[in-house]
């Protein structure tokens, strides 16, 4: 048998985190944004993991969260093809997360702006973004 000896209060294996990420990837495949939420602790968490990070708890469930959120920073990255915006945005149920703001010109994003979220299907596969709220998309 290989593995290590469990003993009373000892901290657990390091969870494998594999199937969290394939999850969630599979679901923006399929055009659904999901995130888990913890049955123990009623909160929820980004990036996928196994094992939620407030309470420690295993029991977890995916929730289609409302998509909207709110600009906590965000930067300009400059190219010669194109300028892009790089975000942290806190979603309204909690977790922040990075991802881009797309629909308007890069240096009219602005920290407080509230955005919804979308998934763009790229040749590289799905990526989530996001678009200011009330933004003809």
């Amino acid at each position: 048998m290989h593995g290590t000896a469990s003993k009373p209060g000892a901290p657990a294996a390091q969870a494998d985190t594999r199937g969290a990420d394939e999850r969630y990837f599979s679901a923006l495949s399929d055009n659904r944004f999901e995130i888990p939420q913890c049955d123990n602790c009623g909160r929820h968490h980004f990036f996928p993991r196994v094992v939620c990070p407030h309470c420690g708890s295993t029991a977890l469930r995916w929730v289609t969260p409302s998509g909207r959120g709110t600009v906590y920073s965000t930067t300009v990255v400059r190219r010669p093809d194109g300028d892009y915006t790089v975000c942290l945005l806190d979603l309204a149920e909690g977790p922040r997360l990075m991802s881009r703001v797309v629909e308007i010109a890069p240096d009219a994003v602005h920290i407080g702006m509230p955005v919804q979220a979308r998934i763009d299907a790229l040749e590289s596969g799905p990526l989530l973004v996001f678009i200011p709220l009330g933004h003809l998309a």
